[in-house]
Parts: structure tokens; C-alpha cells; sequence
């Protein structure tokens, strides 16, 4: 067997969180008199993305972050908001969104008895937990690694460190981390010195320097590389 342990995002990866997200998005839009058109939902998630890569950076404190993509949204409509305010709405209704991307059930039946799963995810645990647990995902990892009880996030060394000492017997060799995003996934899994699979469903280029060892444009094309 080439790799003993896998290590799976779950936004975009394992579930569908631009739809989650519009979802949530739209009640909030719905809520504050704010047309949730295509442009508007588009805004706030260029400012969403942006903080979050900030955070990736370490540029931003993800308490800070989470009101203030609602504060500089809000304010393109000339809204005053409490930023936390907001924030605990739209994760309540975020928590219910738990779509799932085609394909990830069944890749995940496949390889439970083959392989030792685990999740990987920058996010908040309380959201990611009830939305994997609802969608039926969660009984297929032997443990989930949140960024904010690991204190660091991806692609930090330091989160790697955190999640390779909480797996028994684990080695660089025989680890792999799929993830749908370069600069998280696969540059933390590049930092960490690991291989990674970059899941790229859209066929996305990659005009940056990060390196995936593996792309793949299906789940099921994971079998080809765990053959």
C-alpha cells in the first residue's frame, strides 16, 4: 500500500460549501432588506476569500475575521452591523448546510477498510463538526482536526505538527492530503513534507509555484493512486 493515511479537507473537497454558503448567505441578505442577486453574493465572497487568506498568512485573527467580512460587506450598502452579531446568524444557518460533493460517501465507503482516514479543515469546530455529522460524513474519520482547536491552520507547519502527533504510528511516507485548495491543502501539505492530491474539479490552472503531487478532477480517481 503507497500511503497508509489520508488526510481530507472537507470544504469544497468533501462537501459543497459555495452552495452552504449561498444558502446561509442568502437568509442573512434576506433578513437585512439586501437583494441576494449574483453580484451581491459574489461581493461578499471576494471579501470572504480575502480574509481568509489573510488568515492562512497569519495577517488576521479569526475572531476579527469573522465579523469583519460582514462589516465590510454591509457597508457597501450602507448598513451599520455588528460584525459578531451577523457572524452568529449566518453560522446557524451555515450549520445547516450540509451538501455534499458528488462522489465523496462513496470514495469514503470505499476506503474505510483500507486506509486511515482523518479530516483536516480551517474552519470553526462547532460549524464543521454539526455539518459533518448531518451530512453522515463524520463516522468515517478517526478524528477531526479543526483549525481553531488546533490553535494554527493550514498550511502552518505548526498545524501540521499538531495533527501528525495526534496519529499513532504515523510516517511523512505514508501520508497524503487531498484538498481542492493550493494554497491551503497543498502548500501546507508541500511545508509538512508530504505528497498531496489536489482536487480540481473545475480544471483550474495553477499560475502559482505550489506544487501538487498528484491533481485529480474525481474523487474516484484517488484509486488510481492508492493502487
Amino acid at each position: 500500500m503507497k500511503y497508509k493515511t489520508l488526510l481530507f479537507d472537507i470544504d469544497d473537497t468533501l462537501l459543497d460549501f459555495k452552495a452552504a454558503e449561498k444558502y446561509a448567505f442568502t437568509k442573512l441578505l434576506e433578513k437585512m432588506d439586501v437583494e441576494p442577486s449574483e453580484d451581491a453574493i459574489l461581493k461578499y465572497s471576494e471579501i470572504n476569500l480575502g480574509l481568509w487568506e489573510q488568515f492562512e498568512k497569519g495577517q488576521i485573527e479569526r475572531n476579527i475575521l469573522l465579523g469583519k467580512r460582514f462589516e465590510d460587506f454591509f457597508n457597501l450598502y450602507q448598513k451599520d452591523v455588528i460584525g459578531s452579531e451577523m457572524d452568529k446568524e449566518f453560522r446557524a444557518a451555515l450549520e445547516e448546510g450540509h451538501f455534499l460533493i458528488d462522489g465523496s460517501i462513496k470514495i469514503l465507503d470505499q476506503l474505510k477498510h483500507t486506509h486511515e482516514l482523518y479530516a483536516v479543515t480551517n474552519g470553526v469546530s462547532k460549524t464543521q463538526k454539526r455539518r459533518l455529522t448531518d451530512s453522515g460524513l463524520l463516522p468515517y474519520f478517526k478524528k477531526v482536526f479543526v483549525s481553531e482547536d488546533t490553535g494554527f491552520q493550514k498550511p502552518m507547519q505548526e498545524y501540521f505538527d499538531y495533527v501528525f502527533h495526534r496519529i499513532p504510528q504515523f510516517s511523512l511516507n505514508d501520508a497524503l492530503i487531498i484538498g481542492d485548495s493550493l494554497t491551503s491543502d497543498i502548500k501546507g501539505g508541500n511545508i509538512a513534507g508530504i505528497d498531496s492530491c489536489w482536487f480540481n474539479p473545475h480544471k483550474k490552472p495553477n499560475p502559482s509555484s505550489i506544487e501538487p503531487t498528484y491533481q485529480i478532477e474525481h474523487l474516484q480517481d484517488l484509486h488510481a493512486i492508492l493502487a
